[in-house]
């Protein structure tokens, strides 16, 4: 039955957020993402300090242990990320150099064919960077399973929460991606195609974690902090500083009552699943 929970959250939880966030996107004004992803931060952290890390502290008496798998996962995503980031900065300027290089060489027309040459530039890039938008939603997919894996195998309930905060903060991060595919070329079939291809990800790494935790059930703890670590990362690292950017007196009132909203979204599934 613990399979079939996992699976059944992973399928639901990844397609819904996929095809949710495309109605959203026809249909929504980009103004209002940033509440979703307020909503998002705070049902990361009502997971992670309501449910998750509970319940590491009263598995296990290694506590020194258990808050050091919580700092490494917490590093890793962070080096993940900067190499995704790398990988994308470079791609970049290896295309602006290329064209570049380009319009340098057409004789005593260069100053029309640089400008050309930065277009071409221009249109490179947001095709290779809706690629690495793609690549790097699919292994944020990819650990969402694996927490999905180690949420359910712990506890039931907890996989319930966890799959609620993840598909919560999937809502948001797959509509940004949407539309960054669209401004990219990409058409709405096929960013919505590509978009539904990354979270089967999630199948990917949960299938993975479950067949890991039950042969090293002893490490069950430690797949639980970079579950923990991975939502911490993603909502202190990723969404918050967005929310930064919008910081008048309204904007805010809402992002922290949106954030509030989240967190008694996990604390009332917390009292009554």
């Amino acid at each position: 039955m613990i399979l079939t929970y996992i699976i059944v959250a992973c399928l639901v939880g990844s397609t819904l957020s996929a095809l949710l966030a495309a109605f959203v996107a026809w249909r929504v004004q980009p103004r209002l993402i940033p509440l979703f992803v307020s909503y998002a931060v705070g049902a990361l952290l009502g997971v992670v300090f309501l449910d998750l890390l509970p319940h590491i502290f009263e598995q296990t008496t290694h506590y020194h242990a258990a808050a050091g798998w919580l700092l490494v996962g917490i590093l890793a995503f962070f080096v993940l990320e900067k190499l995704v980031l790398w990988r994308h900065n470079h791609d970049h300027a290896g295309a602006a150099e290329a064209a570049i290089a380009q319009s340098h060489g057409q004789g005593h027309a260069g100053h029309g064919h640089a400008h050309a040459g930065h277009g071409h530039a221009h249109e490179t890039g947001p095709t290779t960077s809706a690629w690495m938008i793609i690549i790097g939603d699919g292994f944020h997919n990819f650990t969402d399973g694996l927490a999905i894996a180690a949420a359910f195998m712990a506890d039931v309930r907890i996989g319930v929460v966890t799959s609620i905060a993840i598909i919560a903060h999937e809502l948001p991060q797959e509509l940004g991606d949407f539309l960054v595919l669209i401004h990219s070329g990409f058409s709405r079939r096929r960013a919505l195609f590509w978009n539904v291809m990354s979270s089967f990800a999630t199948l990917l790494g949960a299938l993975l974690a479950y067949a890991m935790l039950v042969s090293l059930s002893d490490y069950a703890i430690m797949f639980l902090c970079f579950a923990a670590s991975s939502m911490i990362y993603v909502a202190i690292a990723d969404l918050i500083p967005g929310l930064h950017k919008r910081s008048t007196l309204t904007d805010s009132a809402q992002q922290i009552s949106l954030i509030g909203a989240g967190v008694a979204s996990i604390w009332m599934v917390h009292l009554f699943v």
